[in-house]
């Protein structure tokens, strides 16, 4: 639909020059103030000439300028980007979302369709192929309004920790979407735009260097920003970013947590991402509780977890005797079964593992919560067949259970302590031990070349990653990690050649959205090796299939045609080399516990 456009030179004027012009007038202008006034007017003089530059694109006519007063808008807004995304999150999300229309939907009375607009919407528009002018103009309109109500609504009142929360944010949001072409899908400066944004992380380190007791930490800082910048500078193509993630990436979450200690900075809020994490591939990487909808005061433990494991497996909690959660969810087969689909349901069985760092559950997104979902099992009919009821009495028949819970929980065998047992063995199913986790991570040296290409290829020309996030690589939306995304790809029912879409509507059902129809949630790729058959109806039996689905831009090449198809229909050009790396990579993420294992 879209091609890749070769922007003019003169297009993009010297990136150090401009900010050093730019960083000398803000330094004469703001010396005298305080270091969160400096960070505010530097803020908004960034907004502001993002506007300027919208208003130019919006009045110009020349096609050639209309794409320079874009980039330019485009800079300033990436300057911004740290302290926007951090400050406006939901505003900061609508300006750089995908085009594509967004809905939300709190109940069946309750459904909301955005149109979209912001940045992406523009960059598409302008140098697509046909110009459409009217629908150009209303997302710059669109745009240039939001910011200029940023621009004219905007008070800081930030402490320390957060400027160490939206500068770590920062770090995480460039190597989990900026590098992957996430937010410039037609132009791919992703890497010239993760340029800018490091560079703005340098301005607020240097606008709060006072707060720095180590001078060589705030000297490391500079170092590893201008290391960083230099190895962006290439093609986003040859980009490597494993070296990237594991060099640069790592070495600033260190460097963070270092200044975290330096600054005394206590952090009063839970967040995603512990603030001890020096890898985004590690276990203790992830804040648990955050995760946890049930009670945040109810912590996980391990203790917990091996209770949940007893009840999991017990088949003495359905109403026949006969099933329990390990029936489907098998430990050998990464807690899938290995099947198209278990008899008496309608979608494939997904796997168990890493379930706990999303939002959203079942493939149709349709509980909030592990102990939610947890409950669904227990009702349905062709699964437990039973009721909370009746699930409960069974556990506190048993005096061992009744003792465990008596000591791990203050209120003993509760429905909620029952089902939060049982959430915590799933949340203890994320080891993040696999041969690509301990490479990344310096513990082996034993990835090939090929599945660190696999894994350039996945995060870069393949745009994987776009929608399968890193590191759990799942529709979970990082740095934040609140959304849980789900797509429309024209999976077919079957593999015939004519085959039309299979018929599950997915999130349809639910609130009978028809923007909605044949929308799944995306699912992580950890420990993909094992859990065939893919996609939502089993359709593929192997990895070969799936990546020619998608390299030939999924329903759409097969000439499935639906109007809110997310992914792009045009072909990645990937040949029968580039699609066996990035199945090598996708089977290095298979945990160790798995790795004796035959693929099926």
């Amino acid at each position: 639909m879209f091609k890749k456009q070769t922007i003019k030179a003169w297009v993009f004027p010297c990136l150090f020059l401009f900010l050093i012009s730019c960083k000398e007038s803000q330094d004469t202008e703001y010396a005298e103030l305080p270091p969160v006034k400096k960070l505010e007017n530097y803020y908004l003089d960034q907004i502001k000439r993002s506007v300027i530059y919208l208003d130019s694109l919006q009045a110009e006519n020349e096609i050639e300028r209309k794409k320079h007063f874009y980039i330019q808008s485009r800079n300033s807004f990436k300057q911004a980007e740290a302290i926007l995304a951090f400050a406006e999150k939901k505003t900061y999300k609508a300006l750089n979302a995908p085009n594509i229309l967004k809905v939300e939907e709190e109940d069946e009375t309750n459904i909301k369709s955005f149109e979209p607009f912001g940045y992406q919407v523009i960059e598409e528009n302008l140098f697509a192929e046909s110009i459409d002018p009217e629908a150009l103009q209303k997302a710059i309109s669109s745009t240039r309004n939001r910011m200029n109500f940023i621009q004219q609504n905007t008070e800081f009142n930030f402490q320390n920790y957060h400027i160490l929360w939206l500068i770590r944010d920062e770090i995480i949001r460039i190597s989990t979407l900026g590098i992957t072409g996430f937010d410039s899908p037609v132009l791919e400066r992703s890497l010239q735009e993760a340029g800018i944004v490091y560079t703005s992380i340098g301005h607020i380190l240097e606008i709060f260097k006072s707060e720095f007791k180590r001078p060589d930490l705030y000297e490391s800082w500079k170092t590893e920003i201008e290391r960083s910048i230099q190895s962006l500078d290439t093609n986003f193509n040859d980009f490597d970013r494993y070296s990237f993630i594991k060099d640069h990436t790592h070495m600033q979450l260190e460097l963070w947590k270092r200044t975290r200690e330096d600054w005394n900075a206590d952090f009063p809020v839970g967040l995603p991402i512990g603030i001890d994490a020096e890898s985004l591939f590690e276990r203790q990487t992830f804040n648990l509780d955050y995760f946890t909808a049930y009670n945040r005061n109810n912590q996980f433990t391990e203790a917990k977890a091996e209770l949940g494991k007893r009840l999991f497996e017990d088949s003495s909690l359905s109403n026949t005797k006969t099933m329990s959660c390990a029936t489907c969810h098998q430990a050998d087969k990464a807690f899938t079964d290995g099947l198209t689909k278990f008899e008496g349901q309608i979608r494939n069985t997904p796997t168990l593992g890493y379930a706990a760092l999303q939002k959203a559950f079942f493939y149709d997104n349709r509980s909030r919560g592990l102990e939610k979902q947890i409950v669904a099992v227990i009702n349905a009919e062709n699964e437990f067949h039973s009721d909370l009821e009746k699930f409960s009495e069974t556990v506190a028949s048993d005096s061992t259970y009744v003792k465990e819970f008596d000591k791990l929980y203050k209120r003993g065998a509760t429905h909620g302590n029952i089902r939060n047992a049982i959430a915590s063995y799933i949340r203890d199913l994320m080891p993040f031990n696999s041969k690509f986790d301990n490479n990344i991570n310096g513990i082996e040296n034993s990835l090939s070349s090929q599945e660190i290409k696999g894994f350039n290829l996945f995060m870069g020309k393949a745009k994987c990653a776009t929608c399968h996030f890193a590191p759990v690589f799942n529709g979970t939306i990082p740095p934040e990690f609140l959304d849980t995304e789900m797509e429309l790809l024209g999976v077919p029912k079957d593999t015939s050649a004519n085959s039309s879409i299979d018929p599950d509507l997915g999130r349809y059902t639910l609130m009978k959205t028809e923007s909605r129809k044949f929308f799944f949630k995306t699912p992580t790729l950890r420990n993909i090796a094992l859990t065939a058959p893919y996609m939502h109806n089993g359709v593929y039996t192997n990895l070969e299939q799936v990546m020619e689905f998608y390299n030939n831009g999924g329903g759409a090449g097969l000439g499935i045609i639906e109007e809110y198809q997310t992914l792009p229909p045009d072909s990645l050009d990937l040949n029968e080399e580039e699609m066996e790396a990035i199945i090598a990579f996708m089977e290095s993420l298979t945990d160790k516990r798995f790795q004796n294992e035959k693929p099926l």
